[in-house]
């Protein structure tokens, strides 16, 4: 099983690890209801996507 000889600097380690922040989620608005949502999800709000409503939110489930 290989070992590393020497220890990794902390410069050398903060420049591996540049890349592992997490980003912030595009947002979009929603061409129907104006709302924000994220791209290429249903919308939250008025519950269509890609302007076919997908499902209505007024409608009880019993």
């Amino acid at each position: 099983m290989a070992l590393p000889k020497r220890r990794h600097s902390y410069s050398r380690t903060r420049k591996r690890r540049s890349h592992d922040a997490l980003k912030a989620p595009g947002i979009s608005t929603c061409s129907n209801c104006g709302e924000p949502k994220e791209p290429h999800r249903l919308c939250g709000s008025c519950g269509t996507y890609k302007g076919r409503t997908v499902f209505s939110l007024d409608t009880d489930i019993e």
